[in-house]
């Protein structure tokens, strides 16, 4: 099967969905997860969406 259309959602985004993670502030790491937090809304990575939900990174998010 083709696999033409994989990540095909992400591609019309600024840098194909790629930038600076505001959590982890790793660089070059896809953040298209919406996270909201006083407010405001921030694009984060899986892994940080991943953590925020198992209760992980409080700390981390209360700096945001």
């Amino acid at each position: 099967m083709s696999k033409a259309h994989r990540g095909k959602g992400i591609r019309d985004q600024v840098g194909s969905g790629r930038s600076v993670c505001p959590v982890c502030k790793r660089g070059g790491i896809k953040t298209v997860y919406e996270y909201e937090s006083n407010g405001k809304k921030y694009k984060i990575c899986k892994n940080c969406k991943a953590s925020i939900a198992n209760g992980k990174k409080q700390e981390a998010v209360a700096a945001l």
